[in-house]
């Protein structure tokens, strides 16, 4: 009877304490959703809010590390587009300048419009050792930094387009959508410039690298070229055998996808491969920019930039300059901002339109690359 009671007794103490465990891991377990991501204890006084265009899917894993290092903070990640990124940042500064509200950190593809909120003042400086352990084309101003970067590259479905037939250069794709068999007719996307930050950093760089970037637009639109605003939107495309080749995508998701069993392979231009970064800043306007630094600087950090190629397929910072294969990361700073000037932007689009879109179709006002009426350079 005693031995019973023992045995009880044992059997309530070790539920108890699974269910004392389970709490805690309850907790402090991630809360995953469509466009976001949760980590840590819920009653932490220390919340670091983080907003990123990076897919929560492809991100999770690194700041799932980043959450075991540091028990103790909630960590609540937003997704957002480029654009939306830029868009609060200013429109909260517009409200009120000196309030201490939205993120802690900003991390967006987009680097141009990154450069621009430094360039405006919406930025705060960070100095560290791992700061100033970065090259010179990833930091500017000790206010925006590279954490990592991703080749712009082409894709096509491997089951619908011959290997023979894949353009390895942009006047060998100009060549095959000129082709009497057409055989990227309705098959073919690139990104939407009006919507997308990345995009149209892209398509503004082939414009000022390329001088037949001009005649393979026209020959998009010839060819009845679809838009897309992510690099996701066109791999669903791709994956679905909606598309042959996609124009203009990041490395890293296509990678994912790869791996994953998809019938998808990488072009890597030979006549110039664009190479951006992923850029991250503390907004002035940060509650916590010190958790931001603390994000920031574990990204930065050895264990963090592995972290980053393993989970994410960016390449690391200081794996970026690929001199054999031509490819070469853009520098932040102020030459990213010659094409957000109102008048080069407004041309820029109107050429886009022409090109790309069917006669008669209006020119879009949501979402549309920043329009601004002047453009100081500090």
């Amino acid at each position: 009877m005693r031995r019973s009671a023992l045995t009880w007794i044992r059997r309530l103490l070790g539920a108890a304490a699974l269910l004392s465990v389970a709490a805690v891991v309850a907790a402090q377990a991630a809360e995953v959703s469509r466009d976001g991501l949760t980590l840590g204890p819920t009653d932490s006084k220390n919340v670091l809010i983080l907003h990123a265009s990076n897919s929560v899917q492809v991100f999770k894993g690194v700041l799932e590390d980043f959450s075991r290092l540091n028990p103790g903070i909630r960590l609540e990640y937003t997704e957002l587009s480029t654009q939306q990124l830029y868009q609060d940042t200013v429109a909260r500064a517009a409200q009120d300048a000196t309030a201490k509200r939205g993120p802690d950190l900003i991390i967006s593809s987009a680097m141009d419009l990154q450069t621009k909120l430094v360039n405006d003042g919406h930025a705060q400086r960070h100095v560290s050792p791992e700061t100033r352990a970065l090259p010179a084309w990833a930091n500017w101003r000790d206010e925006v930094f590279s954490i990592g970067t991703d080749p712009i590259v082409m894709v096509y479905n491997t089951d619908k387009l011959a290997a023979a037939r894949v353009p390895h250069t942009r006047r060998a794709l100009l060549s095959l959508l000129q082709a009497p068999d057409r055989p990227l007719a309705d098959s073919i996307s690139t990104y939407d410039v009006q919507g997308s930050g990345i995009g149209y950093l892209a398509a503004t760089q082939d414009t000022r690298l390329d001088s037949m970037a001009g005649a393979l637009l026209a020959a998009f639109g010839r060819n009845g070229v679809t838009t897309h605003e992510s690099t996701e939107d066109a791999l669903d495309k791709l994956e679905r055998g909606e598309i042959t080749l996609a124009y203009n995508l990041l490395e890293s998701y296509t990678r994912h996808r790869i791996d994953q069993g998809a019938p998808l392979a990488i072009i890597y231009p030979q006549d110039y491969t664009l190479m951006l970064s992923r850029s991250a800043i503390i907004p002035k306007q940060a509650p916590r920019g010190d958790l931001g630094a603390l994000l920031l600087d574990y990204l930065l950090s050895p264990r963090g930039q592995e972290m980053l190629a393993k989970q994410s397929g960016m390449r690391p910072v200081n794996a970026s300059v690929v001199a054999a294969a031509g490819i070469r990361p853009m520098a932040l700073g102020v030459g990213l901002l010659v094409y957000l000037d109102a008048l080069k932007k407004r041309h820029f689009l109107d050429l886009w339109r022409a090109a790309i879109l069917p006669p008669g179709d209006a020119p879009r006002t949501d979402g549309n690359v920043p329009v601004h009426t002047h453009q100081v350079v500090h």
